[in-house]
């Protein structure tokens, strides 16, 4: 038997107004650590990075409007990509609240 989810991919377009620098890859890999999955990011023609990791998220240089590719695999590797496109795709930049 194997898993119910293995080796998913989704693209996602970089919603972040400064791109995924450190606020937005810390939420990433704050949302990837409690699932049973590997997840990884990468932007066109590149090298994956792990999404559990906030330096190698921001080392990607993903800025605003960038499309990157998400694959994750393992059994919660569904829920896992639609965490991460959703952050990916959301201005995280917009919600600091009192400014």
């Amino acid at each position: 038997m194997s898993s119910p989810s293995s080796d998913l991919q989704v693209r996602a377009t970089v919603g972040s107004r400064v791109g995924l620098h450190a606020r937005p890859a810390a939420l990433i890999a704050k949302a990837v650590a409690p699932l049973d999955a590997t997840v990884t990011l990468a932007k066109a023609g590149g090298s994956p990075v792990s999404a559990a990791s906030p330096l190698m998220i921001v080392s990607l240089g993903a800025t605003c409007g960038e499309e990157v590719l998400i694959a994750a695999e393992g059994p919660q590797a569904e829920r896992a990509l639609a965490d991460v496109r959703d952050l990916v795709e959301r201005d995280l930049d917009a919600t600091d609240g009192d400014g």
